[in-house]
This record gives C-alpha cells, structure tokens and sequence, in this order.
C-alpha cells in the first residue's frame, strides 16, 4: 500500500455551506473510500468552508468509521477547519468512536 497524501479541497465540492447529505455520500463513496482502500492519506482542507452540518458529517465520516472500526481516521487529517467547523467533525468522531 502506498502512503501518497491526497488532498481534497472541500470548496470545490459543497462552496461555504456544507449541508447536502447527497454531496457528502458521494464524497464518501467516491473519492474517500476508494482512496482509504489504496492506503492513501486524506488531507480534508476546509479551506473557505465556513459552516458544516452535523448531518453532512455524519453522511461523510460515520460509515468510515463504522466499517474500519475506526482506523480509516488514521488515514484522515481535518485542515483549515474553523471552530465551528472543527466542533462538527468532533462530535461526530466522537460519537463514531464511542468518545
């Protein structure tokens, strides 16, 4: 397995708002999986985004999480994530992780 870093620039993808749930599933199933399953590093760069929902999180993270038992977080490192940002993904982890 290779450990190549992929970085994913969220802005492209859902612009300041991260809300729609269809997005994040899509995110999820194809670019996310595929990526953990070849053993690249994820680098989600949050850059821009300004606000995310609990839900778009959970759609994007929780059956990650669920599948490896977390260890796809291993893979995974959250970037320019602002406070509000960053609280969302916690509480999902967190939640996911059994924290």
């Amino acid at each position: 397995m290779t450990q190549d870093k992929k970085n994913i620039p969220f802005y492209e993808f859902v612009g300041r708002f991260a809300e729609d749930k269809d997005k994040a599933r899509h995110l999820r199933q194809d670019i996310l999986w595929p990526s953990i399953k070849a053993g690249h590093t994820l680098v989600l760069d949050f850059t821009k985004v300004e606000d995310i929902t609990q839900s778009f999180a959970h759609a994007l993270l929780s059956e990650l999480i669920r599948e490896t038992r977390g260890e796809a977080l291993d893979l995974i490192y959250f970037k320019n994530c602002n406070k509000t940002v960053k609280k969302i993904i916690n509480i999902v982890v967190d939640y996911m992780t059994g924290d």
